[in-house]
């Protein structure tokens, strides 16, 4: 007699719902799954708009109302959840802080590691979910003795691994991510939309920073820290002109400088320095942006931490490529070399270690080392 397969057994599974076709889609595909699938729409702002700027944000009522008409055509029940006050103390507070310190922060990583798989999964799990399911393009293996890794989508295009790297080994156990194995194009995921009914199909997608509607996050942190008047300087600390926040300004900036003096050899100039106490914006040569190493914090491991030095590759950007490093943990941070130098590294960013596809795990970068700037 032949053993019939066992179906995995149906998860309770909580799908956060922003109203975009990405999580919506992810909630439609765990239901059809045999899932006991509840929408959730997290309320992240305390004084939503009604309609969407552009094609950005996804914090709106109008994007509760696109989530509620999507979980009703799946056919779940659904609920919204008032995650502002978090959300503020968490995401908001800590972006404004980073960018007046002189750092560059990635919000998207914040709010996944303190509201998506923190507030959200605690509450999830207390109330009796196994899971929660996001509209993420990213995967979760599991390995034969049960373990979890994170590994990128299967289409690279649309990966999205880079802002889930905070996740850690318990989260990893309760997160879904049903796009993340499919290699589809964007088109394809709005046809699967249209074919499921789901109104959304068309919407645009959200992007950049969802509490920054119309895109201007130097306006946005002009009205939050008031202006500042400062001087930009070269590398000698020659006075070149002035500035009117340095939290304006970020390492690898070119545009916007307002800089009359050209350079001695007529090229761009950069931004390669922010100094918070002095108030001061150093700029200079791209071939001064050359970094060799790193010092980051906080690491969080997708899995097991590394227990000596290691070569992976890193990814420095939501968008950026990949680049071969060595890496260890040492005294509770992350000593990082690069095989070759790489450019505009910013203290504040994350850096996200992959061992092939997998995800290591990521850092906050502290400190760089710059390469001898080229005369």
């Amino acid at each position: 007699m032949t053993d019939t397969p066992q179906r995995p057994r149906p998860l309770r599974v909580l799908a956060a719902m922003s109203g975009g076709v990405d999580s919506a889609v992810a909630a439609a595909r765990a239901a059809e799954a045999g899932h006991d699938v509840t929408g959730v729409h997290l309320a992240l702002s305390a004084n939503p708009q009604s309609f969407r700027t552009g094609a950005r944000g996804c914090c709106t009522i109008e994007d509760s109302r696109d989530a509620r008409r999507a979980a009703d055509v799946i056919g779940i029940p659904f609920y919204v959840w008032d995650l502002a006050d978090r959300f503020r103390e968490d995401v908001v507070e800590d972006f404004i802080a980073e960018y007046e310190a002189g750092r560059t922060p990635n919000p998207c990583l914040r709010c996944n590691e303190k509201i998506k798989f923190a507030a959200l999964l605690d509450k999830a799990l207390a109330l009796g979910f196994d899971a929660v399911c996001t509209g993420h393009y990213a995967q979760v293996i599991v390995n034969e003795d049960g373990s979890r890794e994170l590994h990128r989508a299967s289409d690279m295009a649309k990966d999205q691994s880079y802002v889930l790297g905070v996740l850690d080994e318990k989260q990893l156990a309760h997160a879904m991510f049903p796009l993340g194995d499919t290699v589809t194009t964007k088109e394809e995921i709005r046809a699967e939309a249209e074919r499921r009914g789901l109104a959304v199909a068309k919407k645009p997608d959200s992007h950049d920073i969802c509490f920054i509607a119309d895109g201007d996050t130097q306006g946005f942190l002009a009205k939050r820290l008031g202006k500042a008047e400062g001087d930009i300087v070269d590398e000698s600390g020659a006075r070149l002109g002035t500035h009117d926040g340095a939290y304006g300004f970020t390492i690898g900036q070119r545009k916007g400088l307002r800089i009359g003096t050209p350079a001695p050899d007529g090229k761009p100039r950069y931004v390669l320095d922010i100094s918070p106490v002095s108030n001061t914006v150093t700029v200079g040569p791209a071939a001064a942006l050359d970094v060799t190493a790193l010092t980051a914090i906080k690491p969080r491991w997708c899995g097991s931490a590394p227990t000596g030095p290691g070569t992976y590759t890193a990814q420095l950007r939501a968008h950026g490529g990949e680049t071969e490093v060595t890496a260890e943990p040492v005294d509770g941070e992350l000593r990082v070399a690069f095989t070759e130098p790489v450019r505009g590294v910013a203290p504040g960013q994350a850096i996200v270690l992959y061992d092939g596809t997998r995800v290591v795990g990521s850092a906050t970068i502290a400190s760089t080392t710059r390469a001898t700037a080229a005369v």
